[in-house]
């Protein structure tokens, strides 16, 4: 038995991520984990009992492939970020707290300010690579700046300059 991969995603997304998730601990992860799961399932030829024997497999695929992220090189080696924010070269404290902030925002609202202002793309741009409308963002825009501005100020005063 062979179904439809797009047909499955549909059905079975959630629960592939959610099993992705449990092991990895890791929202980008499992989600990647996820999508390779259905790309394998789409390039196999395997023929299959039933749909619960294809969720079983695709669940399976799902928590394999996380285990094996955990486990690769790149994980076991990578550095966490406070290093890392200490290696980076700043001209200024200021510079130094502005990229802080930015890393604390949560990951939505971290990319349209790295899109919007390091790489110089237009609202409408940026909603067309994220998928989102322009409206959608421009308010994750206006939400970032407010909690930059709340993050970078005390008391309504800039910190470092009382």
């Amino acid at each position: 038995m062979r179904m439809d991969t797009e047909e499955l995603l549909l059905k079975y997304q959630d629960d592939v991520f959610r099993a992705a998730f449990v092991i990895g601990g890791n929202h980008a992860d499992a989600e990647d984990v996820t999508q390779e799961t259905f790309m394998r399932y789409h390039r196999s030829k395997t023929e299959f009992e039933s749909e619960s024997h294809i969720k079983a497999w695709l669940l399976r695929t799902a928590m394999n492939l996380s285990k094996d992220l955990l486990k690769s090189f790149f994980r076991k080696n990578s550095v966490p970020f406070e290093e890392y924010a200490a290696s980076v070269p700043f001209e200024s404290s200021e510079d130094s707290g502005l990229f802080a902030a930015v890393m604390a925002l949560p990951k939505k609202y971290r990319a349209v300010i790295h899109l919007f202002y390091y790489e110089g793309y237009s609202a409408n741009e940026i909603a067309s690579m994220l998928r989102l409308s322009p409206g959608n963002v421009r308010m994750r825009l206006s939400r970032a700046r407010e909690m930059l501005r709340d993050a970078l100020t005390e008391d309504g005063e800039p910190v470092g300059t009382t």
